[in-house]
């Protein structure tokens, strides 16, 4: 699911200046999706990325923070300001939690979209304003269509590409590649520690609300935590979420391996090609964490070295 989102994702800001709406729970990477975007998109005078939390704004400030406004424009307005379609002139433009909209600004912002042009709050001169358009919420907008909370004809317009981007609890097996490339960013050691086999299990099955936000924050608290040269072990953990820890977290048949083959079995994935895949994945595993030493990860599977050999052969004649 996910290398088909960054398929379109790349696709479009490389070859394409439509408008983009990215749909997922909190802390999926909806703002990292729009820097992407922005950092891949090819014009020759791009200017900045603009970011606006649409659910932060006060909203008697929404006039003055999308368009600006005029000196004396308001009680305290001492001078004069830009506002967003301003700043992203000739760049990107990332409205996050565009849910929480309202109408009247909705009706505001497609104007500028259709047109390109805006007045600041306060002022009479027409202003010109040319920006890629990123959006996005954890609010089903298609429903907010029809409730008559959002308009229809922006829906169309900010969608030219719809990206979803799914929760770390549909894509488990990505958690000990984003945990490597968490603790090589936050380690300050000069070689960043390795992690114990128990801490491993429980990041596979652990319940993530936050998703991968909180996967890096909970990295984050475990290297606080961490002295010496030894590897991450549950003791790192603080002591609440120690006190958390239960056999169904520690079991390796847990909640999170059994969701993982009944996603297979409604994908129509049959019990030969469920059990292929367990297989290669448990070699992959037993390899890395033998750091390739092929013998090592034959007896942590309890099989014959000439299998796992036969097995990092094949997948090494079909990467070459």
């Amino acid at each position: 699911i996910w290398k088909k989102a960054l398929a379109q994702i790349v696709e479009l800001a490389c070859y394409g200046k439509g408008t983009v709406l990215v749909l997922g729970e909190s802390g999926t990477g909806k703002e990292l999706v729009a820097k992407l975007i922005h950092d891949l998109d090819p014009r020759l005078d791009k200017e900045d990325l603009v970011l606006l939390d649409c659910s932060t704004v006060v909203p008697e400030l929404f006039g003055s923070e999308f368009f600006g406004h005029e000196k004396g424009a308001y009680t305290n307005a001492v001078g004069m300001r830009d506002g967003a379609f301003a700043l992203a002139n000739h760049g990107t433009l990332f409205l996050d939690e565009i849910g929480e909209l309202p109408l009247s600004l909705q009706a505001a912002l497609l104007r500028v979209i259709q047109e390109g042009t805006y007045k600041r709050v306060g002022g009479n001169l027409w202003k010109k304003t040319d920006f890629r358009l990123v959006s996005a919420t954890h609010r089903p907008l298609e429903k907010f269509v029809d409730q008559g909370k959002f308009r229809q004809d922006l829906f169309y317009r900010m969608t030219d590409l719809v990206v979803h981007l799914p929760p770390l609890r549909e894509r488990r097996l990505d958690i000990p590649a984003l945990t490597k490339h968490f603790i090589a960013q936050l380690s300050s050691a000069s070689e960043p520690p390795r992690l114990g086999p128990y801490l491993k299990q429980y990041l596979m099955t652990r319940a993530y609300p936050g998703n991968i936000r909180e996967l890096r924050q909970l990295i984050q608290r475990l290297l606080s935590r961490h002295a010496g040269e030894g590897p991450l072990t549950l003791g790192h953990l603080s002591e609440s979420e120690r006190g958390e820890l239960t056999q169904e977290e520690l079991s390796w048949q847990g909640e999170g391996f059994t969701q993982a083959i009944r996603h297979a079995l409604t994908q129509g994935v049959g019990l030969k090609e469920i059990k292929k895949i367990a297989g290669d994945i448990a070699i992959q595993l037993a390899i890395e964490d033998a750091e390739e030493h092929l013998p090592t990860a034959a007896s942590r599977l309890d099989v014959s070295e000439r299998l796992v050999q036969s097995w990092w052969k094949e997948r090494e004649g079909g990467n070459s």
